[in-house]
C-alpha cells in the first residue's frame, strides 16, 4: 500500500545525520531547553529572515502564544479561513478570542483578502491568515488591510515551511509566523512541535515568557503563562533536517509539476500555478472533483492512500459553531470536493506514475456518473 504520507522515508534518507543528532543529545545530559533548541531557533530564524525565532511544543500553541504575545485577548475578533485544520481555530480560542470566518479565493485555496471589509468589527484585533497546502496566502493585500485598520497579523506556517511570497518567507511577513513541525510536515520531528517566529523583540519575549509559565527570572511569573517547551530532542532532529528543506521541497515541486501536467483533470479542479516557484513548497498535493468519495475509493482499491483536507469545515464542527460566520460558498464547495494525493520526498518516480494512472483510469470510467455531473456544470475540459 502507498502511504499518503511517510515521513519514515525522510528518515531513512538521513538517517545518519539525524541519528548522529539524537545521540548527540543523549549523550549530553541536557534535555529541555538546552543548546540544541538555541541553537535550532538561531538557524530557523536566520533560515525565515527574521530576527527571532522561539520553540514551543507545538503549532497550536505557537498560534495561541504568539496572539496572546501580540495582545490579543477576551473578548477580541480573529479574522480567518474555515478551510483549514482546526487548530488554527483552537488556537484563536486558546487565546481568550472569538474566530470569525472569511471565505477562501477558489483560485489558491487560501483567505480571500476580499472578504476582509465585510468581516471587520469594533472587536476585530487580528487577522491570521493560513498558508495552506503549502502555498502562500496573499500577504500583500492581507498586510495593506490589517495595516490601514491598526490589526495585528499572525501567520498560520504549518503547512509552509520554505515557502514564500514576494521574495519574503512566510512568517515573515507579520507580527509573528506560527509553525507546526508534527512528523509529517514538511519540516518535521519524530513527535509534537512548533515555533514562533518574529521581527518584534517585545513578541519574542513574552513568548519566551509565556511558553514557561510566565516566568521572568528567578522562576517568578509575571505572566499568566503554561508549560510549551520544545525539548532537545526534538530540536536535534529538526536541525539536522533544516539542512535538507529546500532540496525536499524541490522534490515535491517536481512530483507537483508532474501531476499537473500528465493528470487529466477537468478545468477548475486544480488551484492556479503560482507566479512565483517558491511560493508554493506543496506540503499537500490537492485536487478538486465531484463524486470525491468515489475517487478514493478507487485509490484505495488500487493501493494508494489519500487524505481529505478538509472534509468539515471548522464553523461547522460542533465545537466551533458558536462563532462568527458569513456565508461561505467557496469553502462549502471545496470541502465537498478536495482530496489530498500522495506527494512527500522520497515518493519514487514509478509510485508517482501510479497515481498518475489511477487517477486517469477513475477520470476516463468514472463508476458513478461523475464525468456527466462534472459536463453538467461545465468543469471538463472540451
Amino acid at each position: 500500500m502507498m502511504l499518503f504520507a511517510d515521513p519514515k522515508r525522510q528518515y531513512l534518507a538521513h538517517r545518519r545525520d539525524i541519528d548522529d543528532a539524537v545521540a548527540r543529545v543523549l549523550a549530553g545530559g541536557r534535555y529541555v531547553l538546552g543548546e540544541e533548541v538555541g541553537a535550532f531557533e538561531k538557524e530557523f530564524a536566520s533560515y525565515c529572515g527574521v530576527r527571532y525565532a522561539i520553540g514551543v511544543g507545538n503549532g497550536t500553541e505557537a498560534l495561541s502564544l504568539a496572539l496572546r504575545a501580540a495582545g490579543v485577548g477576551v473578548e477580541d475578533e480573529v479574522i480567518t479561513v474555515s478551510h483549514t485544520a482546526v487548530a488554527t481555530a483552537a488556537a484563536v480560542v486558546m487565546s481568550g478570542a472569538l474566530p470569525v470566518y472569511v471565505d477562501i479565493d477558489p483560485s489558491t485555496f487560501t483567505l480571500d483578502p476580499s472578504g476582509l471589509e465585510n468581516a471587520l468589527t469594533s472587536k476585530t484585533r487580528a487577522i491570521v491568515p493560513v498558508h495552506l497546502y503549502g502555498r502562500a496566502a496573499n500577504m500583500d493585500a492581507i498586510c495593506e488591510f490589517a495595516e490601514s485598520h491598526g490589526l495585528v497579523v499572525i501567520e498560520d506556517c504549518a503547512q509552509a515551511h520554505g515557502a514564500s511570497f514576494g521574495g519574503r518567507r512566510v512568517g515573515a511577513w507579520g507580527k509573528a509566523g506560527c509553525f507546526s513541525f508534527y512528523p509529517t510536515k514538511n519540516l518535521g520531528a519524530f513527535g509534537d512541535g512548533g515555533a514562533v517566529v518574529t521581527d518584534d523583540p517585545v513578541v519574542a519575549r513574552r513568548v519566551r515568557q509565556l511558553r514557561e509559565y510566565g516566568w521572568e527570572q528567578d522562576r517568578i511569573s509575571v505572566l499568566q503563562g503554561w508549560n510549551s517547551r520544545l525539548d532537545e530532542i526534538q530540536a536535534a532532529v529538526l536541525r539536522a533536517k533544516l539542512t535538507y528543506l529546500d532540496e525536499d521541497n524541490a522534490a515535491r515541486r517536481r512530483i507537483a509539476a508532474a501531476y499537473r501536467a500528465r493528470l487529466h483533470l477537468p478545468d477548475g479542479s486544480l488551484a492556479d500555478e503560482c507566479d512565483d516557484a517558491k511560493q508554493h513548497v506543496y506540503h499537500l498535493f490537492v485536487i478538486c472533483v465531484e463524486d470525491r468519495d468515489s475517487l478514493s475509493r478507487f485509490l484505495f482499491k488500487s493501493g494508494i492512500g489519500a487524505g481529505v483536507h478538509y472534509q468539515v469545515p471548522v464553523h461547522r464542527q460542533p465545537a466551533y459553531r458558536f462563532s462568527c460566520s458569513l456565508p461561505l460558498p467557496h469553502t462549502e464547495f471545496a470541502s465537498a470536493r478536495v482530496l489530498s494525493l500522495p506527494i512527500y520526498p522520497g515518493l519514487r518516480d514509478t509510485e508517482v506514475d501510479a497515481v498518475i494512472a489511477a487517477v486517469n483510469t477513475w477520470l476516463l470510467s468514472p463508476p458513478s456518473g461523475q464525468r456527466r455531473r462534472a459536463e453538467a456544470i461545465g468543469r471538463v475540459k472540451t
